[in-house]
C-alpha cells in the first residue's frame, strides 16, 4: 500500500526590499505572515507572534504582508492602506500594532484617532488612503499571497514552506525551533 504525498505549498513571491521585516535580516528562519487587521484569528496570532519574536529574538524574523478580506471585514482594506500611508513616514510597525491591539476601532474616525496618536501625519495618511495611494501595494501582497495558495488568514510560512501547525506560543517556537536545526 502506497500513500500519497503530502505536498507543502511553497512560498511563491521571495521576501524582498519592499517588504516590512521585524527581526534580524540574517535570522535562520524567515516566517512571512499573510493576514487581515481586522481578522480576529490574526489578532491572535499577532500576539503569540509577537511572543516568538521576543523569545527567539536571534532566530527569527518576520515578514507581513496583506491580505484582507474585505467582503467579511469592511475595514481591512483601508487599514491595510493605512498602515502602508505609515509606513512612508516610517511608522509602518507601530501603526501594524496599532490595528492590531484595537481591531474593534478601524473605522475611519478611531483610525483618524491612531494616526495622531502615533505622531503621523493624518491630513497626508488620510489622503493617501481616501485616493487609495497604496492599494497597489496591497493588491501585490494580496495576489502573491494566492500564488503561494493563501486562501483564508492568518497564513504563516515558515522559511518558505506553508505553516500548518497551531498558533500557540508553545507550538510556533517548537516550529521556529525545528526549522532553525535543519
Amino acid at each position: 500500500m502506497t500513500t500519497p504525498l503530502q505536498v507543502t505549498a511553497r512560498l511563491r513571491v521571495p521576501v524582498g526590499e519592499q517588504d516590512h521585516v521585524r527581526g534580524p535580516a540574517g535570522a535562520p528562519v524567515t516566517i512571512v505572515e499573510y493576514a487581515d487587521f481586522q481578522c480576529h484569528y490574526c489578532g491572535a496570532a499577532y500576539a503569540n507572534l509577537h511572543e516568538v519574536l521576543r523569545q527567539r529574538a536571534d532566530l527569527v524574523r518576520l515578514v507581513y504582508r496583506h491580505f484582507p478580506i474585505d467582503n467579511i471585514h469592511p475595514y481591512a482594506e483601508s487599514a491595510a492602506e493605512a498602515a502602508e500611508a505609515a509606513g512612508q513616514q516610517g511608522r509602518f510597525w507601530p501603526m501594524h500594532d496599532w490595528l492590531y491591539e484595537h481591531q474593534d476601532q478601524l473605522d475611519p474616525v478611531h483610525l483618524s484617532l491612531a494616526v495622531e496618536q502615533l505622531g503621523l501625519r493624518p491630513e497626508e495618511v488620510a489622503a493617501e488612503v481616501e485616493r487609495h495611494a497604496h492599494a497597489d501595494r496591497v493588491r501585490q501582497d494580496f495576489v502573491g499571497g494566492i500564488r503561494s495558495g493563501v486562501n483564508g488568514t492568518p497564513t504563516l510560512f515558515l522559511n518558505e514552506l506553508r505553516y500548518e501547525g497551531g498558533y500557540s506560543v508553545p507550538d510556533l517556537l517548537a516550529a521556529v525551533d525545528s526549522a532553525a536545526n535543519t
